[in-house]
């Protein structure tokens, strides 16, 4: 496996070894390694009669299925490039990405395919639309399965290097719009390969994948990953209802659980206490769950570990870095409150606004350095050069580190608030609001003030009820003064993105618009 340079053969060597052995599951269906690897040569070849050449964009607007793992897989077999698109993006949203990386052709589901024949007619390189299941309304939209189904020729066998892009994935656009990580197959590979040294990766282990596979943290640690080994993966549409997850970790055998913070929340806190007693029996199959896309609450992880009596690993990444930047020991020391130590093949140095080399336990700009590290922003240099210096990745994310390497992740930089020339932390503030037992959810931004510069606004959502005054007082026995909420409004639920991160620039207007 460690001669491998690119992810076809991956799927190759994996798929030769572990031929009739479950791959995917999903629902009622199980598709061996064989299968995977057939009908995505099927669809490669299809998708090379099409016309599709090397190097096009291909687009995948797709939920959670199998077929997304046969369309990814078929467009790298012909060196063309995989751009998944946010399921939950409307026509406009989507349309930008795809007249942006100039796709030539998009797969998507049949309730996208209205859209998707709208974007047809108004993109000039978008040649071919393939639904999923077939469109009976529209003669011009290719089915899925027929082009499967319609050849068994050879796929087109490409010369692909490592340093080929195998996917571009777009960032959320929080600093505006969209921006394209390029993502190598040395970049995947790289970053494959470090995670599953350090969780200890075998053929016998299953992954449950309920989160997006359009998130690059989905598609990375529960697509790539288990596929890597030999594992089997047991794809979900949807993280609820939260009794069919936990059956099927049952009847699957599930060893590997990967979700965000919120998932561990709700788990920590659902009222099935049957449930619950039976999960943390010793006939629980997880032996470890990961939670990535967003800061893990250091309350969060100590109720999930205390009432599952599992593992909880904290990691931190950035869709640029392909996404895994570090994680939690799996044997080793951990510290919860972190997030956990580099991945082997990876470099990280903390600097100021000047760009100085900062001391341990000084809290500045994260730079991280690895094969895993993006090749650049699609088609925008400029926003390249200022992320890409010298190797070094700049990542927009304060962070300090401790002797021992672990990394503290204080928040975005363009989230830090800056009360009268102080810095202020707004995870620093979420930290202690989450410790608070009347408290469900926290997400702190800042607003600007007439006196003080800027200070810190709270949103809370409630598990019992407490009055603002109760919550102020209460960081106050916590926090230094100027870094108390000037306000703490309460919601019943925080906006947040298809992987459960809070979306906190939705939050940032609200409050602009509060204090106009």
């Amino acid at each position: 496996m460690n001669s491998l340079n690119n992810l076809v053969q991956m799927l190759d060597s994996v798929s030769s070894r572990y031929a009739k052995k479950t791959a995917i599951v999903f629902g009622a269906k199980k598709i061996t390694y064989e299968e995977l690897w057939k009908n995505s040569n099927k669809l490669a070849s299809s998708l090379c009669n099409l016309g599709v050449k090397e190097f096009d964009k291909v687009a995948l607007w797709l939920p959670n299925c199998p077929e997304f793992v046969y369309a990814f897989f078929a467009i790298l077999k012909i060196r063309a490039v995989a751009v998944p698109i946010n399921t939950m993006f409307k026509r406009e949203e989507a349309k930008f990405i795809m007249e942006d990386c100039r796709a030539t052709a998009l797969i998507c589901s049949i309730d996208k395919v209205k859209e998707a024949e709208n974007i047809l007619s108004r993109l000039e390189a978008l040649k071919y639309v393939i639904s999923l299941p077939a469109s009976k309304e529209n003669s011009a939209v290719l089915d899925f399965y027929a082009l499967i189904n319609k050849t068994d020729e050879p796929p087109y066998r490409a010369e692909i290097s490592e340093e080929d892009l195998a996917e571009i994935v777009y960032t959320s656009g929080t600093t505006g719009k969209p921006k394209g990580a390029c993502l190598t197959h040395k970049n995947l590979l790289s970053n494959v390969k470090d995670c599953s040294q350090i969780i200890r990766v075998t053929h016998k282990d299953c992954f449950i994948c309920i989160l997006p596979l359009f998130h690059s943290f989905a598609s990375t640690v529960c697509m790539l990953l288990p596929i890597y080994k030999g594992g089997k993966i047991v794809i979900m549409r949807a993280v609820r209802p939260f009794k069919r997850v936990i059956r099927a970790i049952f009847k699957n055998r599930i060893t590997v659980f990967t979700g965000v913070p919120s998932v561990f929340n709700i788990l920590s806190e659902a009222k099935f206490p049957r449930l619950a007693l039976f999960l943390n029996s010793l006939l629980n199959p997880v032996r470890l769950c990961i939670s990535g896309a967003a800061a893990l609450p250091f309350d969060v992880w100590y109720k999930f570990e205390k009432r599952f009596k599992r593992k909880l690993l904290q990691g931190y990444g950035l869709t640029e870095a392909s996404p895994v930047v570090s994680l939690n020991p799996l044997y080793k020391e951990r510290k919860p409150e972190s997030a956990g130590v580099l991945l082997p093949s990876m470099q990280a140095k903390i600097i100021d606004k000047n760009g100085n080399g900062l001391a341990i336990g000084e809290i500045g700009e994260l730079l991280v350095k690895g094969p895993n590290v993006m090749k650049g922003y699609f088609n925008l240099p400029l926003d390249t050069h200022k992320t890409l210096k010298d190797g070094w990745l700049y990542t927009g994310d304060l962070a300090k580190l401790d002797k021992q390497g672990f990394i503290y992740i204080m928040g975005r930089i363009k989230e830090m608030i800056n009360v009268r020339g102080l810095n202020v932390y707004p995870a620093e503030i979420e930290d202690v609001l989450y410790k608070h037992p009347k408290v469900k959810e926290a997400a702190v931004v800042g607003v600007l003030h007439r006196h003080r510069g800027e200070a810190p606004v709270a949103f809370v959502v409630k598990k019992e009820e407490i009055l603002e005054r109760e919550l102020i007082h209460y960081l106050r026995d916590a926090l230094a003064s100027y870094k108390i909420p000037l306000r703490v409004f309460f919601k019943d639920s925080l906006p947040k993105n298809a992987t459960g991160k809070i979306l906190k620039i939705e939050l940032q207007k609200e409050v602009e618009n509060i204090f106009k």
